[in-house]
C-alpha cells in the first residue's frame, strides 16, 4: 500500500484501541469489499466506531450499520453487538454514570416500525392495557456527542455504565440549549447547522470534529471557543427537545406526515428520529437488553437521489413569520413516490445557489422523509419575493431568512402571535396553545380582541361556565399583576426584539417613546447595528396600532431603570458583568439578577474572559471556580457580594 488510508489523527485514535492487529492489517480490512470472518468484521467495526466518535469518521452511518448487520448474521452473540458502543477515548479516568445510557435499536422502514408497535401492543395485553392507552413520543435523534449532566458533573456516555468527567466543557462556557437549567440528565453536545455552514464549514470537515474538540483536555481552538461564546455549541438535554405525542394508531395512519413535521424541528444535525412509549408500566415490563431499551427505537433513513428541474419557487409564510421557499418541480419518481415539490432551506440558499425556474438540482429523499435539495447542479436566476404572500407586508432579511415583520395583522401568524404573547407575558394561566387555537378558529385574531372577551362570550364559544369565568378572571389578573415593561414589549414578538434587546432600549427610552425612535437614534445605543435597528423600527411600526390598543387597557408595568438612574446610584457594580451560580440563600437567583440590573450591572449566564464577578452560592464545584479565576474573573461568595453592595 503506497498511501495510508488512515491519516495521522485517525491512526493515533486507532492505536489507542490496542487491538491485537497491526495498523497495516487494519487498513487492509477497512478497504476490503467483503469480510469472511467475525474477527475481521469486529476489528473494522471497533475502528469505525472509535473514529466516528472522535469526529474523524472513516465510514458513513449506512455502511457501518450494514457491517454491523453482517456481524449479527455471523456471530449474533458477539459482545460488541450486545453492549453500548463506547464513546471516544479520553485520557482521563472513568467514573460511574448516575444513570445507564444505552444505545438505541434502529429501523429503516415503516414495516420495521409497525413490527415494533406490535411488540408494544403485546406487552400492553400482558398487562391488561388497551392499545389505545399506549402513548408514544417522537423526538429528533441528535447527531452529536452523547453526555450526561447531573447538575454538578458532565459525563461522557462511555460504555453506558462508566464515562469520563468533561465538566470542563461547561467551564469553557458551554450553555444548555433553550436556556434550560443544569441537571437534566442525558443529552448531546451539538452545534447549530446554520452556524457551522456559515462560519466553520471552511475550517472544519464536519461538525463532529468540533463536538470532540469541545470536551478535549488540550487547549481549545479559538474558532470553537467563539462558537461556544456565541451560543452555537450547546448541551441539549433530551428532555428539552420538541416532541410529537400521540397513539399507535395516529403514528401508523399518518406516519409520513409526522416524520416530515419532526425532521426539521431543530437547527442541529440529526441522523433519525427516536420513537418511544411514555407508558411507564409498559417500559418497566419490556425492559432492556444490555444495549437497547426495548420500548424505544430509532427510525433512520436510506438515501436516494435524482437530478430534477425546477419549475418555480413559491413563497409560503409560516406561523413564525418566516417565508419558506418551496420549489415546484418537474414530477419525478424517487424512492417509490412521484415528487413535484421540495422545501428549500431558506431564501439565502435560493439567492446564493441560484434556485430558480430552469435550475437543475440534486434531489434527495431519505426513506419516507420530505425531499431535500442536496446540491444545485445548474443554477438559474433566483426570484425573491418582496412582500408577504399572506398579508402583503414588506419583507425584511433576518440572517438567512426573509421574514414578515407584521406580527399583529398577518393572517398566517395570528395564532402564533397570540401564543407567544401569553407565553412571554408569563403572568396568566389558561391561554395555552389549545385555547388559542380554538379562539382563532372562531375568528379571534388579535390580542386586544381576547382582552375584550367576557365570561359570557367564552361560554358562547363553547367553554364551560366555570372555565369561562376562570379565563375572564385570568385576563383581568394579567393586567393587575406587576410585570416588567421589557417583558410586556417582548411579548409582541417583534423580530430582533427579544427580552435582552427590549431591556437595552428601555434603559434609554420609555416604552411609548420607542415607537417614535428613528434608525439613526437606535444605532447610537450600544448593541444595535444598522440592520438590526432597521428591522426593529419597521417591526415596531407594524405592531404600533395593536400595541397601543393593548397598552391602553392599563397593565401594571414596572419601568426599566434608565442608564442615568443607574449612574446616579453610584453602585459598586454599575457597568460590571456579573454571573450568579449555585444555590442562593438570601433570595432566588432571578431576584438577585433583577436587583443587579437595577443597580446598573450586566448579568451573564456563563463565565467568559469579560466577566467581572462570579458570585457563588452553595454547591459550586471547585473546577468551575478555578476555571473562572484562570480567566481573571473575581470570584466572591454570596455574603461578599452583599457586602460589596453595601
Amino acid at each position: 500500500m503506497t498511501d495510508s488510508l488512515l491519516n495521522q489523527q485517525q491512526a493515533a485514535v486507532t492505536e489507542k484501541l490496542e487491538l491485537d492487529v497491526s495498523l497495516e492489517k487494519i487498513e487492509v480490512l477497512l478497504e476490503a469489499e467483503t469480510h469472511d470472518s467475525a474477527n475481521d468484521l469486529l476489528v473494522v467495526l471497533q475502528v469505525a466506531n472509535a473514529l466516528y466518535r472522535a469526529g474523524i469518521p472513516i465510514f458513513d452511518d449506512q455502511k457501518y450499520d450494514n457491517l454491523s448487520a453482517k456481524l449479527t448474521q455471523i456471530d449474533p452473540e458477539n459482545p460488541f453487538l450486545t453492549s453500548v458502543e463506547p464513546e471516544v477515548l479520553i485520557d482521563s479516568k472513568t467514573i460511574t454514570l448516575p444513570q445507564k445510557m444505552l444505545s438505541t435499536d434502529k429501523a429503516y422502514s415503516f414495516e420495521e416500525i409497525k413490527k415494533w408497535t406490535e411488540r408494544l401492543v403485546k406487552a400492553g395485553l400482558e398487562l391488561g392495557i388497551d392499545a389505545s392507552q399506549i402513548a408514544l413520543k417522537i423526538t429528533p435523534k441528535l447527531d452529536g456527542y452523547a453526555a450526561y449532566d447531573d447538575g454538578e458533573i458532565l459525563y461522557t456516555r462511555g460504555d453506558g455504565n462508566k464515562g469520563q468527567d468533561i465538566t470542563r466543557a461547561f467551564e469553557r462556557g458551554l450553555q444548555v440549549a433553550k436556556g434550560l437549567g443544569k441537571g437534566l440528565g442525558p443529552g448531546e453536545i451539538v452545534i447549530k447547522k446554520s452556524y457551522f455552514d456559515d462560519v466553520l464549514s471552511s475550517k472544519f470537515e464536519n461538525s463532529r470534529n468540533i463536538q470532540a474538540a469541545i470536551i478535549a483536555e488540550k487547549k481549545i481552538d479559538e474558532d470553537i471557543q467563539k462558537a461556544i461564546d456565541d451560543g452555537a455549541c450547546v448541551f441539549y438535554p433530551f428532555s428539552g427537545l420538541d416532541k410529537w405525542t400521540g397513539s399507535i394508531d395516529e403514528l401508523l395512519s399518518d406516519f409520513e406526515n409526522i416524520l416530515e413535521k419532526m425532521w426539521d424541528v431543530v437547527d442541529y444535525d440529526i441522523d433519525g428520529l427516536i420513537i418511544e412509549t411514555t407508558h411507564e408500566e409498559i417500559k418497566a415490563h419490556m425492559g432492556a437488553t444490555r444495549k437497547f431499551h426495548r420500548w424505544q427505537i430509532a427510525f433512520k433513513v436510506n438515501h436516494e437521489s435524482a437530478e430534477v428541474e425546477v419549475v418555480k419557487v413559491t413563497p409560503q409564510t409560516s406561523r413564525t413569520g418566516r417565508i419558506s421557499p418551496v420549489a415546484e418541480l418537474v414530477p419525478t419518481k424517487l424512492s417509490g413516490a412521484t415528487l413535484s415539490r421540495a422545501t428549500v432551506h431558506h431564501y439565502n440558499m435560493v439567492k446564493t445557489n441560484g434556485v430558480g425556474p430552469g435550475a437543475i438540482i440534486k434531489l434527495v429523499r431519505s426513506g419516507l422523509v420530505i425531499p431535500k435539495i442536496e446540491a444545485v447542479i445548474k443554477p438559474a436566476t433566483a426570484e425573491l419575493p418582496e412582500h408577504c404572500p399572506s398579508c402583503n407586508a414588506h419583507l425584511i432579511w433576518e440572517s438567512d431568512h426573509l421574514m414578515c415583520p407584521n406580527k399583529s395583522d398577518c393572517p398566517a401568524q395570528s395564532e402564533n402571535t397570540l401564543i407567544h404573547f401569553f407565553k412571554t407575558l408569563g403572568n396568566v394561566d389558561g391561554f395555552g396553545p389549545k385555547v388559542i387555537e380554538k379562539l382563532t378558529q372562531l375568528g379571534v385574531k388579535h390580542i386586544h380582541h381576547i382582552y375584550a372577551l367576557q365570561d359570557s362570550k367564552f361560554v358562547g364559544y363553547g367553554f364551560g361556565e366555570k372555565t369561562a369565568q376562570n379565563l375572564a378572571d385570568q385576563l383581568r389578573a394579567s393586567r393587575e399583576i406587576e410585570i416588567e415593561d421589557w417583558r410586556f414589549l417582548a411579548a409582541f414578538g417583534v423580530s430582533r426584539l427579544a427580552g435582552g434587546n427590549c431591556e437595552k432600549l428601555l434603559q434609554h427610552h420609555t416604552i411609548t417613546e420607542l415607537f417614535g425612535l428613528s434608525v439613526e437614534e437606535m444605532v447610537k445605543i450600544d448593541g444595535f447595528a444598522q440592520l438590526s435597528a432597521e428591522a426593529i423600527v419597521e417591526g415596531l411600526d407594524n405592531i404600533k396600532e395593536e400595541f397601543f390598543k393593548v397598552y391602553d387597557l392599563g397593565f401594571n408595568l414596572t419601568a426599566t431603570p434608565k442608564v442615568s438612574d443607574m449612574d446616579s446610584a453610584n453602585s459598586a457594580i454599575a457597568g460590571k458583568l456579573i454571573v450568579f451560580t449555585g444555590s442562593m440563600t438570601q433570595g432566588s437567583r432571578s431576584d438577585m439578577e433583577k436587583e443587579a440590573k437595577s443597580l446598573g450591572a450586566k448579568v451573564g449566564k456563563s463565565v467568559s474572559g469579560k466577566t467581572d464577578y462570579l458570585v457563588t452560592g452553595d454547591k459550586v464545584g471547585e473546577n468551575k471556580i478555578n476555571a473562572a479565576r484562570d480567566k481573571g474573573v473575581t470570584v466572591i461568595s454570596e455574603n461578599e457580594y452583599f457586602a460589596l453592595l453595601s
